[in-house]
């Protein structure tokens, strides 16, 4: 089995589902991996890759789901399919290009367009453009509403059917017609699908010598990133950090690797997390080595009901070892981490539920989430005043960000916060 855990990103499985964010290539190599449904792909794998999947449920998975008396079974293929309903939400059989697109995820790139949708009011809505893709660089705008994809009318068609319109697109060619600002005559862009790489952290600099980094999901890349954009900042100052606020609202989560790293990072010491499954290599317990980042710098964490998995690892190692206040609103509650295990010649894989994860104080958050030290119910963050937060363009012109000036009112909470302690 490959020690790859991976804290996977929340799907919408709940039952209290959230409207959240996500970015198209995030719909096609998490949320496709989805185990709503007897995956067509599973139906036609051949009985020696069933086999494998049997054995490696029956020694791995979370859960005892008592495969008869036998390490290794024969089933049928309706035994088969009885068996694969009875596994998680997040656990799923990976063919090869959604394992290449699952890598590629963790490793800070993707294939695709830029965008990052949300439905409102059963409309496809962009709710935000990568810098540097080629909705960019076509003129893409948030705010702007897709109608349709390749001809495609697509204005209330759910956001997974607009992704596989844009995934099956003939080489890499993708028109969107686009109403924009209640507009009549559509917008046509014509695209090119292309890799891009993604950063995972953005900075911004606050008044009084503190700091802001917003973390978009937890990468190979995300440990290295934070450090990065916190020295850009003391830098800039000419001093260590006065105060530190991480957004992680509608952070989706990651590996847990990369979650346990960044808490690291701000902990002198402590417990980070527990994680406790059926196979040995399932019970661990990561701790915080000596060395603090902010040298005890005040920290604030912001949170939302989208922010879930390794972004709540974060958020409660933080809070439950004192070394920071969460404001915002309750969690999504995603508790569970997955390995990858491949199968055959190793170009697909067995994404599988191993464990479950424990805050330092022993809790499970799974159903539940992380409960803010200061709760500030806000239902969506203000797209426009996000971008100005998350977009890259300022961070580089060292612009102070005023946070008063924006109608973010957990994030103005947040900064006081901070100017108290």
């Amino acid at each position: 089995m490959i020690n790859t855990h991976i804290c996977q990103q929340k799907t919408s499985v709940k039952k209290r589902a959230p409207c959240f964010c996500f970015i198209l290539f995030v719909l096609l190599v998490f949320f496709g991996f989805i185990n709503t449904a007897y995956a067509s792909s599973v139906k036609d794998l051949e009985s020696q890759k069933i086999n494998e999947i049997l054995f490696n449920i029956h020694t791995y998975y979370v859960d005892d789901l008592a495969l008869q008396n036998s390490e290794y079974i024969e089933y049928n293929s309706s035994q088969f399919e009885r068996l694969y309903s009875k596994l998680d939400a997040y656990s799923k059989y990976l063919d090869k290009n959604e394992l290449n697109a699952l890598f590629n995820n963790t490793n800070g790139r993707y294939t695709g367009l830029g965008i990052e949708v949300k439905s409102i009011e059963q409309r496809t809505t962009i709710v935000k453009v990568i810098n540097n893709s080629p909705a960019k660089q076509a003129g893409l705008r948030s705010g702007d509403i897709i109608t349709a994809v390749n001809q495609h009318y697509v204005e209330n068609s759910p956001i997974d059917l607009v992704a596989q319109y844009i995934k099956d697109s003939a080489n890499g060619k993708v028109q969107l017609s686009i109403t924009r600002n209640n507009t009549q005559t559509p917008l046509i862009f014509n695209l090119s699908r292309k890799q891009i790489k993604l950063t995972s952290v953005t900075k911004q600099l606050l008044d009084s010598g503190s700091g802001y980094i917003a973390i978009n999901n937890f990468s190979n890349h995300t440990l290295h990133e934070v450090a990065l954009q916190i020295a850009a900042m003391q830098n800039h100052y000419g001093h260590s950090l006065k105060g530190l606020i991480i957004d992680l609202r509608d952070n989706p989560g990651g590996t847990l690797k990369s979650a346990v790293a960044v808490a690291d990072l701000f902990l002198q010491d402590g417990l980070i997390v527990t994680t406790k499954g059926r196979f040995y290599d399932s019970n661990q317990s990561f701790y915080a080595k000596r060395g603090d980042i902010l040298k005890g710098a005040p920290i604030v964490v912001l949170i939302n009901e989208n922010s879930a998995s390794a972004a709540e690892i974060l958020a409660a190692a933080l809070k439950e070892n004192l070394r920071a206040k969460i404001v915002g609103s309750q969690s999504f509650g995603k508790g569970t981490v997955q390995s990858l295990i491949p199968l055959g010649d190793g170009d697909t894989a067995l994404k599988l539920t191993t464990a479950r994860y424990f805050t330092p104080l022993g809790e499970s958050i799974e159903g539940i989430g992380v409960t803010p030290n200061v709760a500030i119910n806000q239902t969506t963050l203000p797209q426009t005043n996000k971008a100005v937060i998350i977009k890259n363009e300022q961070s580089e012109q060292n612009t102070v960000f005023n946070a008063e000036e924006l109608a973010d009112i957990q994030l103005v909470k947040a900064k006081q916060l901070l100017s108290m302690q």
